[in-house]
């Protein structure tokens, strides 16, 4: 038996050539619902919503322990047709549900949001936790599962780092070792880089003294890694990966040398996540000697990577009437499509606590894969 309802989809219009949204930018798109013939419906709808989620588990003994926290930023619904009715006026929509017939054919509607203007976190997926930005269009129809489709945004935070504190302040750290065993001597390192906060794209510019008194030689390696860390229910998940590795020339026994070496940042790194309090994505540069049948000394600065997007290339369009984020009640409203685009609501940000610090929890490594289960 052929299916009534043929497609329902939902999607969205680009809106600069990276197809990246930040705050206050308006979505605005379509959701196409086919039928191949007269179809009852009790509603259509499109929810707009922004959320992180982290989920993993862990074995003690014989049982599993679900690890599981979720934090909402924002969630509007428009209905197309149909809808809730509150009130006395319930039992009128239900007799008047059964009107909701949509003819055979295609149809188009058209919807627009504007992402609130608050602090949250860059879209992201880890390995047991992500933060999503999700249109998802929903058919209701009785005694039928109601059909659902939706699409993801692409959302980078456009948080204003010139207010983080240490962005720009030069690192400097410094390191030596006393050579045992099989080498004789000292190695020492002295280590400064010009700031601490990079763009995607930008050159981490690296400049160490190094003093090789030892009787073997030694080369200079760097390492850019990654550091996931997901928070529930008091526990902490960490998740480290190195990104790229890159090593300087051999320096001879006995002689100091001035090295510079200048790490570009891939233009596809994700961004750091520090706005989120159940997730955190971070990044540590290290700089470490390669010594011969000896442990390497190593130094670890902090760094964090910005994104290079810091707004839409287009003009944003209208944001519709009633719809996304304008003041309920508006006694005046503009008509379908034509409004300007609207500042949150007083108290709409939702701002988080941050996570606790890293001491405060152990290391569990990955038992499970987060996979497809969010």
């Amino acid at each position: 038996m052929s299916s009534t309802v043929k497609k329902l989809e939902v999607t969205y219009n680009p809106i600069n050539k990276s197809n990246t949204f930040t705050c206050g930018d308006t979505v605005c798109g379509q959701v196409t619902l086919e039928v191949a013939k007269d179809c009852q419906i009790e509603s259509l709808s499109i929810k707009f919503k922004g959320k992180a989620e982290v989920l993993w588990t862990e074995r003690h003994g014989q049982t599993t322990v679900v690890y599981h926290s979720k934090d909402k930023y924002f969630s509007v619904k428009h209905y197309f047709i149909g809808g809730k009715t509150p009130g006395k006026f319930a039992f009128h929509a239900f007799l008047l549900a059964g009107f909701n017939v949509v003819a055979p054919g295609s149809h188009v509607y058209p919807f627009t949001f504007q992402i609130p203007h608050q602090d949250m976190p860059s879209s992201f997926k880890g390995s047991c936790g992500k933060v999503v930005y999700l249109l998802e269009a929903t058919l209701s129809r009785s005694m039928r599962i109601n059909k659902k489709d939706s699409t993801k945004i692409n959302f980078v935070s456009n948080v204003d780092w010139n207010n983080v504190p240490g962005l720009m302040t030069p690192q400097h750290e410094s390191k030596d070792k006393k050579m045992k065993f099989f080498n004789s001597g000292t190695v020492a390192m002295d280590v400064n880089i010009e700031k601490s906060g990079f763009l995607q794209g930008e050159g981490l510019k690296i400049v160490a003294l190094i003093q090789n008194n030892s009787s073997r030689e030694i080369k200079p390696k760097y390492c850019v890694y990654r550091k996931h860390s997901f928070f529930a229910r008091g526990k902490r998940r960490l998740d480290t990966k190195d990104l790229f590795k890159e090593v300087g020339d051999p320096i001879p026994p006995s002689s100091n040398e001035n090295v510079t070496r200048v790490i570009t940042i891939p233009h596809d790194v994700e961004p750091s996540i520090l706005n989120c309090s159940i997730l955190k994505v971070e990044y540590r540069l290290r700089v470490y000697l390669d010594v011969k049948y000896a442990s390497d000394p190593e130094i670890k600065f902090p760094i964090v990577l910005l994104p290079a997007y810091q707004g839409s290339a287009a003009a944003a369009p209208p944001v519709a009437a009633g719809f996304g984020f304008e003041p309920f009640g508006n006694p005046n409203p503009p008509v379908w499509g034509t409004g300007a685009p609207q500042a949150p609501p007083p108290g709409a940000a939702q701002y988080s606590d941050p996570p606790p610090p890293y001491g405060a929890y152990g290391f569990y490594p990955p038992l499970t894969d987060f996979g497809n289960k969010f």
